[in-house]
């Protein structure tokens, strides 16, 4: 797991997922974009699985591509084949997180530069420090976000401050961040309170929150007859559930429902 740049603790139901190059601010190299895609790949395995929570060891959350190795590494620059679904190995790192079935909270402090910041963005919730310095920053470099960065911030910012955002690559604080809606919220322990959040989540029913998971990703692209569709889709095997029927008897003996995965 170390050689891989990348650490994995599953406690009930909840992964506690580190990127783990802290010497380099996390920055990523070919050996961390190869660790995600494996780590993502045992969180797609793991039975139980119900939250993810993924943070960046040390002082920052991710410094974004490794400029040093960006020249040398050879498959950084073979941006072509799709071998994760829709994505290449590197827009993998971020949008990966969108595809994975179940929630991932996203805990971010230090820095989020570049491809971290784009790996921030594949959450599907993003807790920042009020201090944490944020830039989608590529054009700096001379290239352009492509670490599934487009993708995923389609409909997540307005588009005119979007462009602004990529255009200048200027640093932004997590709390200008939280106001624009790049991150979802603030706070001064942001592991702290991702690991809270993800409990909270863990006390619904699994199957309902992968199903929201689901329907929440098809929104961009849907338009409003297939997204009903969806929902009925989704509602009517919930419906028959054990995960709704547990619901039902945990309110009734006014405990907390407890849910077999």
């Amino acid at each position: 797991m170390s050689e891989r740049r990348v650490t994995i603790a599953i406690s009930d139901g909840v992964a506690d997922v580190r990127l783990a190059r802290p010497e380099k601010l996390n920055a990523m190299d070919l050996a961390m974009y190869e660790g995600i895609a494996a780590a993502l790949d045992d969180l797609r395995g793991a039975k139980g699985l119900r939250c993810v929570v993924l943070s960046g060891e040390g002082r920052g959350f991710c410094a974004g591509v490794d400029l040093n190795r960006l020249g040398t590494e050879t498959a950084l620059r073979d941006l072509g084949p799709r071998t994760h679904g829709e994505a290449n190995l590197f827009q993998n790192s971020a949008w990966g997180w969108r595809t994975l079935p179940v929630p991932v909270i996203a805990a971010v402090h230090g820095v989020a530069f570049g491809a971290g910041c784009q790996v921030m963005l594949g959450a599907d919730i993003r807790i920042a420090a009020p201090d944490t310095k944020i830039s989608i920053m590529e054009t700096r470099w001379g290239l352009v976000p492509d670490v599934a960065g487009m993708a995923l911030i389609r409909g997540l910012l307005r588009d005119d401050v979007a462009r602004e955002l990529i255009y200048t690559a200027r640093i932004l604080s997590g709390e200008e961040a939280a106001a624009l809606g790049l991150v979802t919220r603030t706070a001064a322990d942001p592991l702290g309170d991702a690991l809270a959040l993800a409990r909270t989540i863990t006390g619904r029913s699994p199957e309902a929150i992968r199903a929201a998971k689901r329907l929440m990703n098809a929104l961009p692209d849907g338009d409003a007859a297939s997204i009903l569709q969806a929902e009925a889709d989704e509602q009517a095997p919930l419906l028959a559930s054990e995960g709704h029927r547990e619901t039902i008897r945990a309110a009734a003996e006014k405990r907390e429902p407890r849910f077999v995965d």
